[in-house]
């Protein structure tokens, strides 16, 4: 069996409540000694985490008001956090005590050398991820190369969603897509990948539909992905720098097909952002490019600081705080934890799923391969390109 066929096994089989809860324990004995007043902890979020992960913060306040007495949440874009951080940093004066962020955020971190450094020198206060995450989850862990923990999980894109009264033959294909731009200028739209998970999934995704030679190669390897992201980019009107904004466009009738992964089909129909008839096209030779949220700590926190944001993403990875990350859908299906199923969400999150989820994704992440994202490298670079060579020529 292959990693591919693995994977995807596995999370088929979370989906569905086979799998059985792994084992949690921490290799620490006792858990972190009170700090000498409750603590305010600023967490930044930068991957809109919130929507998945304010409910468990807050339940983990009221269990333990000896550690924290406060969080102070903030959300920002995910390009203006490494600025701001390195500028706390070279004070000695950071503020923010944890990010929530996606890959995008994790790979600036790293290329920066902004994280702390939490695996394997924090491991005695941490689960075992080899036993805590589910296989595909434990992919994306690697990526974060020990700076940053996997909380959140989703299989990912890219996925096109349209309207159909709209686009009453939808294309199917790259080359389909192309020529439907073509003839619908303005009409299709992605965001920028630096700031979106659906623009991101897009970007690394085609060179798996277009038989690039190198996916895994944005300078070496994408010469069929950047001349076609060039060529696209004359029938697009403008990319926004947030996902929101194209689902907003979507469900007003400004565009009419616009690229988006699970969650971001799933939660704006439950939300009635994008109408509920939207549908999906899942183009040919399609590979899923998996996504995940992170936390990561800052360097140069005060060190009474450390035990507590340890415990709590210890916390944040137990099964309780796993099954609210359902959600409305947000990025489903969420967990990262094996075992975390559907039933053991909120009864909100299963109605507005049951009522909303697509059933064929479970039969496309059983046939479909599974790619994680670039390496965090490779990811700064392909975001840099775009930015330059893509993003600042649009319409031209």
């Amino acid at each position: 069996m292959n990693e591919n066929t693995a994977t995807r096994r596995a999370l088929l089989a979370g989906l569905a409540g086979m799998a059985a809860f792994p084992e949690m324990a921490r290799a620490q004995a006792v858990r972190p000694a009170a700090p000498a007043s409750p603590l305010t902890l600023n967490i930044v979020d930068v991957a809109g985490n919130l929507q998945l992960s304010q409910r468990s913060f807050e339940e983990y306040r009221r269990a333990n008001p000896t550690y924290v007495g406060k969080f102070s949440f903030t959300q920002a874009p995910a390009p203006e956090l490494p600025g701001k951080l390195r500028a706390q940093q070279a004070a000695g004066r950071v503020d923010i005590d944890m990010v929530m962020t996606g890959t995008d955020g994790v790979a600036a971190g790293i290329s920066q050398n902004l994280w702390e450094k939490l695996l394997p020198d924090h491991s005695a206060s941490l689960p075992n991820m080899e036993k805590t995450l589910q296989p595909a989850a434990l992919r994306m862990q690697a990526l974060a190369q020990g700076q940053a923990v996997c909380g959140w999980y989703c299989p990912g894109g890219p996925l096109l969603e349209y309207m159909p009264t709209r686009v009453p033959q939808p294309p199917r294909s790259v080359e389909e897509l192309l020529a439907w731009t073509k003839a619908h200028p303005k009409r299709f739209m992605y965001a920028r990948p630096a700031n979106s998970g659906p623009g991101r999934a897009f970007m690394m995704g085609l060179p798996y539909l277009l038989g690039d030679s190198d996916p895994k190669d944005p300078v070496k390897g994408w010469d069929k992905t950047w001349s076609y992201l060039s060529e696209l980019g004359r029938n697009v009107e403008y990319y926004p720098t947030g996902t929101g904004a194209t689902m907003k466009e979507l469900g007003e009738g400004s565009r009419d097909i616009i690229a988006t992964m699970t969650g971001w089909d799933i939660n704006p129909r439950v939300l009635g952002v994008v109408p509920k008839e939207a549908e999906i096209i899942v183009l040919n030779n399609f590979h899923w490019v998996t996504d995940a949220q992170y936390m990561a700590i800052p360097r140069g926190l005060a060190p009474e600081k450390m035990p507590i944001l340890l415990d709590l993403i210890s916390y944040m990875l137990t099964p309780k705080a796993q099954a609210v990350s359902y959600d409305k859908g947000y990025f489903y299906p969420g967990p990262s934890v094996a075992g975390v199923t559907l039933d053991m969400a909120p009864q909100d999150s299963q109605d507005a799923i049951n009522e909303y989820n697509r059933p064929f994704y479970a039969k496309l992440i059983a046939e479909r391969p599974a790619e994680t994202p670039l390496d965090a490298d490779k990811m700064v670079l392909a975001f840099a390109r775009w930015d330059e060579q893509i993003g600042a020529k649009v319409g031209k």
